[in-house]
């Protein structure tokens, strides 16, 4: 299947659309990377905290490398530093560890999770360029400041910034700070998470919206597809998630078609500057921080 790409400033061609793992269960995850590869996916995104890094490389193994039906380097794989391992002498054992988990020599992109205590982590993470280990370093979850932080620090400039992003959370103004310092934005839970556990009732559900619905049945496509071409058409890198065969294909097949102008327009009119993913602690259990107080002081 055909692929759109973003290119990096590194000069890579990292695929457009990509598929999501994060919330994919260990025990699901193998059987939607095989769906993805075998549809024509080439841009996997993982992360260690994901706890389904081993997974996704068992399913790479069956794919990727000498005898199978891709070779390494026709596939992008990105994976992402947690936030216990920022201690510069922890940066390089954590990223070999994904490395061993993903069964692979090298990753297309290592990103830092969240912006903690992040100056001395990002020369630890530069170091891992150096050796190969990876052919570049971005971020993740930083905004406009904090990106410009690490610029003006930076040996190697990081290539993307993934951050939250859908209609109800464009991220224009922090898409065009990004862009206009070479640094591509990847938008995860790009169609609103619709299956995240901490959605309150009666919160509106993005694909559910009968303008997104109606657009869908114009073109003949799902509304997935359509905020899909959304982010594609705003020249943002999408990783949707998906552990259903079909769905997986349909995420992709978002190339023969093109939205108007109207379209465009009438879709970012839905942004409410709302994030739907909030930042988890940690003490006895993991406790998601909903409330608007919380919002405002860890994520604005």
């Amino acid at each position: 299947m055909s692929c759109t790409y973003v290119t990096l400033s590194t000069g890579q061609m990292i695929p457009s659309v990509g598929l999501g793992t994060w919330k994919s269960v260990p025990a699901q995850v193998k059987q939607a990377v095989l769906a993805a590869l075998d549809n024509g996916y080439r841009h996997i995104d993982c992360a260690a905290a994901y706890s389904n890094e081993e997974n996704v490389g068992e399913a790479l193994r069956e794919r990727v490398g000498p005898g199978k039906s891709l070779k390494r380097e026709e596939l992008f794989l990105t994976s992402k530093l947690w936030n216990t391992e920022h201690h510069p002498d922890d940066v390089e054992a954590a990223c070999r560890r994904s490395l061993t988990h993903l069964g692979v020599s090298y990753l297309d992109l290592y990103l830092m999770h969240w912006p903690m205590a992040f100056e001395d982590t990002w020369k630890a993470m530069e170091t891992l360029v150096d050796q190969g280990l990876v052919k570049a370093i971005g971020l993740s979850n930083f905004n406009a400041r904090q990106t410009d932080l690490i610029l003006s620090i930076a040996r190697h400039k990081p290539v993307v910034n993934q951050v939250e992003c859908h209609p109800f959370l464009a991220q224009q103004q922090l898409l065009t700070h990004c862009r206009d310092r070479g640094v591509a934005v990847a938008a995860y839970s790009p169609l609103g998470s619709p299956d995240r556990p901490w959605a309150s009732p009666g919160e509106p559900v993005l694909m559910g919206d009968p303008r997104i619905k109606e657009i869908a049945r114009q073109y003949g496509k799902t509304a997935a597809q359509v905020i899909i071409r959304w982010h594609v058409q705003r020249g943002i890198i999408c990783i949707p998630k998906s552990i259903t065969p079909s769905r997986i294909q349909q995420n992709l097949q978002v190339l023969d078609f093109q939205l108007t102008d109207e379209d465009m327009k009438l879709i970012e009119s839905f942004n409410r500057n709302e994030r739907l993913i909030i930042p988890t602690v940690e003490a006895s259990a993991t406790i998601f921080l909903t409330s608007n107080t919380l919002k405002k002081k860890y994520l604005q």
